[in-house]
């Protein structure tokens, strides 16, 4: 179990990386707005506006990072490292909700799209360019396994996405005079960021609702677990995510062979860790046949008897 420095660690380099991140993108999303006020640009205003709606994301991430780092109570024996998963769910909301809006106003301003001082909206974008990609490369380490960083990595991405588009449209406007380009721009990454969101906020979800997570078969874990030596059925297996990178299961193993079942479970728990990242394994190792626990799995309320031996 010697898991705990490095998780303290992680969290902790996972907090300071929001903070900064969340910061750096308050500062530009004044500085955008200020500089959409001052040119009358919606175009500029409107990405002022979604970068706010990014801030709020990136906040509720770094709020997630900083409850997961609490540690564990008699109440909430895992203390509230769920926090990230939570946060990753809001934050997709908040993204579809924000592109819907974009996709909206993109649609109304095709009939009549506004004159845009196109030289600024240059410059503020491609300011905007730099500050999302080095956000996004403060969080970017681990994102593939911890779905809180994975939602602000994507949401910086999308964020930086943005402003280049922002930049070309304000380049097509000041050369060609095309003030359609603002719109069709807007519509695009609206598109874009909608697409990107719903695929969080179907994993965001799945994990808050103890899904297997993704990269993991329950049916292969299974198959495993039965063939280890002397495993004659495994019933009550779960798995599901805790937050962060950390993936629990449970497990009942029956067992009749008086080995040492110490050795057995430690191993065991060494090579779920290694094969499928499960690094928070419960195993209950049972000497009789577990035909009573396999009708019981397929009861609504099969939880009921005791897991009292569970190492």
């Amino acid at each position: 179990m010697g898991h705990g420095h490095h998780h303290d660690h992680t969290s902790m380099n996972a907090t300071r990386a929001f903070a900064a991140v969340t910061l750096i993108n308050l500062l530009y999303t004044a500085l955008e707005a200020g500089y959409g006020f001052a040119t009358n640009s919606l175009a500029l205003l409107s990405d002022a506006l979604h970068n706010l709606g990014d801030v709020l994301g990136l906040g509720l991430a770094w709020g997630a990072a900083v409850l997961a780092r609490r540690a564990p109570t008699d109440r909430h024996t895992y203390g509230w490292r769920r926090a990230t998963l939570l946060s990753p769910l809001a934050n997709a909301v908040l993204l579809v909700g924000f592109s819907g809006a974009l996709a909206w106003e993109a649609v109304r301003r095709f009939n009549a799209p506004p004159e845009i001082p196109a030289l600024p909206v240059v410059v503020v974008a491609a300011v905007g360019i730099v500050v999302n990609l080095g956000a996004a490369w403060l969080v970017r380490e681990g994102h593939e396994h911890d779905l809180n960083r994975r939602g602000a990595f994507l949401h910086l991405i999308a964020d930086a996405a943005v402003s280049l588009a922002a930049v070309l449209a304000g380049l097509g406007m000041w050369w060609l005079g095309w003030e359609w380009l603002d719109p069709a721009i807007a519509l695009l990454i609206s598109i874009v960021v909608a697409v990107g969101s719903f695929g969080l906020l179907r994993d965001a979800f799945n994990a808050a609702m103890d899904a297997v997570p993704r990269g993991i078969r329950q049916e292969e874990v299974q198959q495993f677990l039965a063939a280890q030596p002397g495993v004659q059925a495994v019933h009550h297996l779960h798995i599901w995510s805790l937050g962060a990178g950390e993936i629990a299961m449970t497990a009942h193993l029956v067992r009749p062979d008086q080995g040492d079942h110490d050795a057995f479970i430690d191993q065991l728990n060494h090579q779920l860790d290694h094969r499928f990242g499960i690094n928070h394994p419960t195993l209950q190792v049972e000497l009789g046949r577990g035909c009573e626990h396999d009708r019981h799995d397929r009861a609504p309320h099969g939880e009921r008897h005791g897991h009292g031996h569970a190492h």
